[in-house]
């Protein structure tokens, strides 16, 4: 594509994105700066769709981008600007929470504010986490304290309560078992292979054991993998999102589920810096009127989950780009600080 065809494209663009009305040869004459005549200009954007950058609606003689020509734009002619200052003070004092739970919520909310479109967070995965050590120690007849240290150097003791009696010799030979058989196991291992192991075993030490699990599950189990979304609603105030009831409800449905979602982060956070999926792009028929822009972010040096932007595919990308970018940098800045 040659110079004049990208100029009079971006021109295209911007202004499509700015007004969401098609844009004709008499506009693109005006704030182009190029010159040349009305007839080249036609000539130039009759040549742009055969190519599939641009489309014509039935109801306008004006042009439109498609997603092959959003996708050019967004990868060789846009010009991103710095996010201002005043967005960047909001978005530290929104992420300056001690608490990572809060930051990660925080993080959506801002996205969403910023934007006026969805707002989305991957909750950072779990580190793996093993069980290192397990020790029985008898506090009375029934009454019997759990040490469990995990593989992270944490330190646990939960209390459980016997049905019967357990001598010393009886709970250091259950200590002496588990340590030998499942230490350097995270906690659904070990969940698994009890329940098929111990059925070998006595039923008091399969008790003992099942016991000791429950009491720990809570700390060991965390956080189920998800993604929190802020600002769905937004979207119901995007004309070429809200006239399409069918496509809304898709989209809607795609929040509702987030399995989906969930993949996409996912694959994101495997890439280095920004991305943008254009419409189809995705690989999922809920956003193929949706542009969605994600970034990875970090704690402890390390990619520990991605967050992102859902809006229309007309949408000013230099604007939201650094946005996106800028709230993964400070919010990795914080999860560090926190800490």
């Amino acid at each position: 594509m040659d110079k004049r065809a990208q100029i009079l494209l971006k021109t295209l663009v911007e202004h499509y994105i700015s007004d969401g009305q098609p844009i004709g040869s008499r506009t693109l004459l005006q704030h182009s700066g190029l010159d040349v005549s009305p007839a080249t200009i036609r000539n130039v954007m009759s040549d742009l769709e055969h190519l599939g950058f641009i489309a014509s609606p039935h109801t306008s003689a004006g042009r439109v981008p498609t997603q092959k020509g959003y996708r050019l734009f967004v990868d060789s002619l846009l010009t991103v600007q710095p996010l201002g200052s005043q967005a960047v003070q909001q978005l530290k004092s929104g992420l300056s929470s001690p608490n990572p739970n809060e930051l990660i919520n925080s993080a959506a909310d801002m996205l969403s504010q910023l934007t006026q479109f969805a707002g989305l967070v991957m909750i950072p995965k779990r580190k793996r986490i093993a069980f290192k050590h397990l020790e029985f120690l008898p506090l009375s007849e029934t009454r019997i304290l759990v040490i469990i240290v995990t593989s992270d150097g944490n330190v646990q003791n939960r209390i459980i309560l016997a049905d019967k009696p357990y001598s010393s010799s009886e709970l250091t030979q259950a200590s002496n078992y588990f340590n030998s058989h499942y230490a350097g196991q995270t906690f659904e291992e070990v969940q698994q292979n009890l329940h098929s192991e111990l059925q070998q075993m006595q039923s008091d030490m399969n008790r003992l054991m099942s016991a000791a699990m429950a009491a720990s599950s809570s700390q060991a189990k965390g956080d189920k993998d998800g993604v929190i979304i802020a600002g769905e609603r937004n979207l119901l105030q995007v004309d070429e999102l809200s006239t399409n009831v069918t496509s809304l409800r898709k989209l809607f449905e795609l929040f509702e589920r987030r399995t989906s979602l969930m993949q996409l982060l996912d694959n994101s956070q495997h890439a280095e810096g920004i991305q943008i999926f254009i419409g189809g792009e995705s690989g999922y028929l809920a956003l193929d009127e949706c542009s969605m822009i994600t970034a990875p972010y970090e704690a402890d040096g390390q990619v520990v989950g991605t967050l992102g932007v859902i809006g229309p595919t007309r949408m000013a990308y230099e604007r939201v780009i650094p946005i996106v970018d800028v709230t993964a940098k400070l919010l990795s800045n914080a999860l560090n600080n926190s800490n």
